[in-house]
């Protein structure tokens, strides 16, 4: 099962919960003003009762089937990833990327070898300034799995932190060849074509990532620069509708902000930094009604 399924499950069963939530609080409301026109107390259960318990009973099943999941997952991954991948996974999410390194390593010894741990291993050994050992990791993980989208995310991920945008596109092109539905694969691919200076190139990535739905990280960048792209193109309502999109999407800007310190002193974090800065701004305009 992929990342992207993984995460539409849980997305999907969260959602579920909500509603499920929303259908109690709504069926004990009917019920509180139902009673206080009632002239006789019904026996047993009210309709609106039990809907609201209806609704509880499912809130109670998603949150169940997510920490199910979760729980499966977790032991599945240690399982295939070795003993160390989870508490390397927590020490990046915390940017302790010299911390992690050990863990990651001890995975590989302990024959773990996948692409998942090499991208693991890529990304700290880059974070922490180990340029050499993240290249040879990523290409470890190309050699090992030809065939694996995530080895040439891994592979592009080492190039992009060493600002060689072009051939993170080639890797990622490879990986979009590969996996063709994953929107998450066109919007990166998009990013560093756009990085590389071939805008006309990462605008088609761009739109072949907004076919598909995204998490919202991802979704305020996408829409940014079609907004961009469609304005300067004088294609006012798909400019329009590109940036409502975007601006429905801004609670994910706060995840690559997050993410800049770990990016402090690279060419894509002050890149990066600049991209921010300018959809803030852009959703700033927006807020104000200053579309033009």
């Amino acid at each position: 099962m992929s990342r992207w399924q993984r995460f539409l499950i849980i997305y999907v069963s969260l959602v579920l919960a909500f509603i499920g939530i929303v259908v109690f609080i709504g069926g004990i409301i009917v019920e509180y003003v139902d009673a206080r026109n009632r002239p006789t107390p019904v026996e047993g259960l009210s309709t609106p009762v039990a809907i609201a318990l209806g609704g509880l009973c499912l809130a109670a099943l998603m949150f169940l089937v997510v920490f199910a999941f979760v729980g499966v997952a977790l032991a599945r991954q240690s399982r295939e990833q070795g003993s160390g991948y989870g508490d390397a996974y927590r020490l990046i999410e915390a940017f302790r990327f010299r911390d992690a390194i050990p863990l990651l390593e001890r995975s590989i010894k302990e024959g773990k070898e996948t692409a998942e741990v090499l991208m693991l291993l890529t990304s700290a050994y880059a974070y922490s300034g180990q340029l050499a050992k993240a290249q040879a990791a990523a290409d470890r993980a190309v050699a090992l799995y030809p065939n694996d989208p995530d080895s040439y995310i891994t592979l592009a991920n080492g190039y992009r932190l060493q600002a060689s945008y072009e051939e993170a596109a080639n890797a990622l092109k490879r990986a979009a060849e590969l996996a063709p539905d994953q929107p998450i694969i066109w919007a990166e691919l998009g990013f560093v074509q756009r990085f590389a200076g071939d805008t006309e190139a990462a605008i088609e990535s761009f739109e072949q990532a907004a076919a598909h739905a995204m998490p919202a990280a991802y979704c305020v960048r996408v829409f940014y620069h079609l907004a961009q792209a469609y304005q300067a193109q004088g294609k006012t309502k798909q400019a329009v509708r590109a940036t409502a999109r975007m601006m429905s999407a801004r609670d994910g800007l706060a995840t690559w902000k997050a993410g800049l310190r770990a990016l402090e002193g690279t060419a894509y974090g002050q890149a990066l930094r600049y991209e921010i800065a300018a959809i803030e701004q852009a959703l700033a305009d927006a807020d104000a009604g200053n579309l033009g």
